[in-house]
């Protein structure tokens, strides 16, 4: 037959479109086309796939004219995974193996030119994507691990190409790849109990993991804002199967590693020099930023001020939705961005504003400047801000150990729980349902309304406020928020208070 169809898959995010590899023979002009939008690296896989063929021991029709078309014509096809179901495409067409045998395989692998198969990247979403079409996969055996996380998908993996072949015509078949458990988050090195003091700061760390609420530490050099923020991966509950294959999937995209850290949160800490495309990702080829590494973990941002404020305003609307939407002339891509944000930064340029250890040498327009670089509207997205002073030398000094992460743990794992009854997380609950599970009595409405009234703050930060004595009543185990909680989570808009006020719009 001079026509063979063989089935494989696109990277386009974290989406995996199939691709119908269509190659024809035909009499004419010795040659071969290759059509259906395909972009530099694949229409280079014509001599990786001519040199690999002929130097495997096949046969390279080069008396007939060969069309190779990357069927839907306008999507837009990158990289070198189209080259093994191309070569594979000829072969059939050339009757050097039967069509049929490809009917229910889907494959994908760039071909050396002596034939081995090399890896590719964004395995997962295309394993996921076969396994969801019940189809077999075929790839290289460098990928084989990544296909088989796609738990009841058939794998084949080889190194060559015509250990491939061998398989297809039943001569040698390819072994079922199965992978073996992936081992179990490793536990946390940083513990909370090796934190000193900070007890306000402490509660913060555990109301933030609770329910899932954004939280900003700020304090002099030294009080321990970038210990306390990489000891909140240790106090979260693990991830579930699915948020593991998310995570896992943006990492695959990325070209990362995804077995060493299997079912762990990820914990992303960018330098405060990131751009806006390193941050929330982009470029001629959009690819996940560091708002979607941190998909299901938590974003660090340490000295929050020294980013540049563009960079941080583009944050606002993942913080919202969950998700990112990156636009092009010619491309779109939607990647998801369900992190919790995490930041630190000093309350002047100097850093010692209010230390007592050592004088503030900033002049009150430095130190406005300074603050200032943090919009209301941004400030009013994050939940918790507290204030982390210097340690007084004894405690610094104590050989007291603080409460484990693994109590901690507990308590968390336990106001979720309730959370979870009611459909989601505190800090991403609807309006109407916030309202509902709050229900508070008239008299703390007025109460709280006359709070926010003298604090200047925005409708935002009012819902925000509810959202962590929610979570608060939670820890509690109160079916409600009280004036307590209410006293409370306003006690953690202290930066809100510093500014007088948060911003009311957005």
């Amino acid at each position: 037959m001079a026509l063979a169809l063989v089935h494989t898959r696109a990277g386009l995010g974290l989406e995996a479109p199939e691709v119908l590899v269509e190659v024809h023979l035909a009499n004419g002009l010795p040659g071969m086309t290759l059509v259906g939008l395909p972009e530099t690296a694949v229409r280079e896989s014509r001599e990786r796939v001519r040199s690999a063929l002929t130097n495997a021991g096949f046969d390279f029709p080069t008396t007939r004219r060969i069309t190779v078309n990357l069927a839907p014509a306008d999507l837009p096809k990158e990289g070198g995974r189209f080259d093994l179901p191309i070569a594979l495409g000829i072969l059939a067409a050339s009757e050097q193996i039967p069509v049929a045998s490809l009917e229910s395989v889907e494959c994908l692998g760039e071909l050396a030119l002596d034939g081995r198969l090399r890896p590719v990247s964004g395995v997962l979403p295309a394993a996921l994507a076969a396994r969801r079409a019940e189809r077999t996969l075929l790839l290289p055996v460098d990928n084989a691990d990544e296909a088989a996380l796609a738990d009841g998908l058939t794998v084949h993996a080889a190194g060559h190409l015509s250990e491939v072949v061998a398989h297809l015509l039943g001569q040698a078949a390819l072994p079922t790849h199965t992978l073996t458990a992936p081992a179990p988050p490793r536990a946390p090195q940083a513990d909370l109990g090796d934190v000193r003091g900070q007890h306000q700061a402490r509660r913060a760390l555990e109301v933030a993991a609770a329910g899932g609420h954004n939280l900003l530490f700020a304090g002099p050099p030294g009080t321990g804002k970038t210990m306390l923020a990489s000891r909140l991966p240790g106090i979260l509950p693990p991830l579930s199967t699915d948020e593991a294959l998310e995570v896992a999937s943006v990492r695959s995209v990325c070209g990362l590693d995804l077995l060493t850290h299997w079912g762990q949160r990820p914990f992303r800490s960018p330098h405060h020099t990131a751009s806006g495309v390193a941050l929330v990702g982009g470029g001629s080829r959009p690819r996940p930023g560091e708002i979607s590494l941190a998909h299901h973990g938590v974003l660090f941002l340490d000295e929050l001020p020294q980013f540049d404020r563009g960079v941080l305003e583009v944050m606002r609307e993942p913080l919202e939705s969950g998700e990112i939407h990156i636009a092009r002339a010619s491309r779109q891509r939607r990647f998801p961005a369900r992190f919790q944000l995490v930041a630190a930064m000093n309350p002047c340029p100097c850093g010692h504003l209010g230390d007592p250890r050592q004088s503030c040498v900033c002049t009150p327009a430095q130190i406005q400047r300074y603050q200032s670089r943090l919009s209301g509207p941004l400030l009013d997205r994050i939940d918790l801000q507290v204030e982390v002073p210097a340690l007084p030398p004894d405690q610094l000094t104590s050989d007291t150990r603080g409460e484990s992460s693994a109590a901690v743990r507990e308590r968390v794992l336990a106001a979720r729980e309730r959370q979870l009854a009611r459909g989601h997380l505190n800090a991403r609950l609807p309006g109407a349902a916030l309202e509902a599970a709050c229900a508070l009595p008239e008299s703390e409405r007025a109460w709280l309304a006359e709070v926010l009234t003298r604090l200047k703050l925005s409708a935002r930060a009012y819902h925000r406020v509810l959202r962590v004595a929610l979570t608060l009543a939670d820890l509690a185990g109160a079916s409600r928020p009280e004036r307590p909680q209410l006293m409370e989570a306003i006690g953690y808009r202290q930066l809100d208070r510093l500014r007088g006020g948060g911003e009311s719009t957005a």
